[in-house]
């Protein structure tokens, strides 16, 4: 399965350049024990079942390091493999592919971690009429980039960021003084943008129904709250759940008939995966 990546090369090379600059400062010392006319050949595998996100962060770090490194890509973003399965091949001069072989894993481990969990998720909620979306809840200068490997794991993008979208939560209620004055501001904003409100009670829904926004979040309902919030929202408003959504519990969260459900731990929890890249 191929990806499309939406992200422009530039902001690709932008990120490549910054954590190439922090690993290696002034030069790689220890690659520079090697003759500089040695050539080698690597193979990355990895060592669990994962899917795969990351190739042009990973490609990038070698072009940028010597545009003559071949890669020959045995996988593509989205595509979920076993362990122990070959994902790429590499050819090029032995001081760069050795100068460039732990940033390039840290970026498609990393991303392919994002997006190993998605696809554990959205694999949670197969054959119902759900979104898992993730959240803000990203590493700083990543969001983007996990938000791409978010999509990659089958699940959905949540804003990207506070330009896109209006999220009015328990704070903006407070400073504006009430549910319908936020609501109302938000639309005087005329933003073009969805108005999604977070709601923590029965009374809450009704004022945001009767205020007639885009979204409204359910936060920490439970499954039978969730289930009354569906029959009293009669599809005037999508709703979300949020809250201490876990594996064990998205199901029947799901199951409810919410609309999306909002995961933090997509992007947060992250656990890199295993990746090896073996040299010949």
């Amino acid at each position: 399965m191929t990806i499309e990546n939406p992200l422009p090369d530039a902001f690709i090379d932008s990120q490549v350049k910054l954590a190439l600059l922090e690993d290696i400062g002034q030069a790689d010392l220890t690659a520079n024990l090697i003759p500089i006319d040695a050539v080698s050949n690597a193979t990355l595998i990895t060592r669990e079942d994962a899917t795969i996100c990351g190739m042009q962060w990973f490609e990038r770090v070698f072009k940028q390091l010597d545009a003559s490194i071949s890669l020959s890509w045995k996988a593509q973003d989205g595509d979920r493999v076993k362990a122990n399965t070959v994902i790429c091949e590499l050819h090029g001069p032995a001081r760069a592919l050795l100068t460039g072989e732990r940033t390039a894993m840290n970026f498609l481990q990393t991303l392919s971690g994002t997006a190993t969990l998605s696809s554990i998720y959205s694999d949670a909620v197969a054959g119902l009429p759900v979104k898992i979306l993730d959240t803000r809840k990203t590493l700083p200068g990543w969001r983007v980039a996990q938000k791409f490997a978010v999509k990659c794991g089958g699940c959905f993008n949540h804003r990207v960021g506070l330009y896109d979208g209006i999220l009015i939560k328990e704070n903006h209620i407070m400073a504006a003084g009430s549910i319908s004055n936020a609501i109302n501001q938000a639309k005087a904003l005329s933003a073009g943008v969805p108005i999604e409100v977070e709601v923590e009670n029965f009374s809450e829904l009704e004022q945001a129904l009767a205020s007639g926004v885009d979204i409204i979040m359910l936060d920490n309902f439970s499954i039978d709250d969730l289930k009354q919030a569906v029959a009293i929202n009669q599809g005037r408003a999508e709703l979300e759940a949020s809250g201490n959504i876990t594996l064990n519990n998205i199901r029947r969260v799901a199951e409810t008939g919410v609309d999306r459900i909002s995961v933090g731990a997509l992007t947060k929890d992250i656990k890199a995966v295993d990746l090896s890249l073996r040299f010949s």
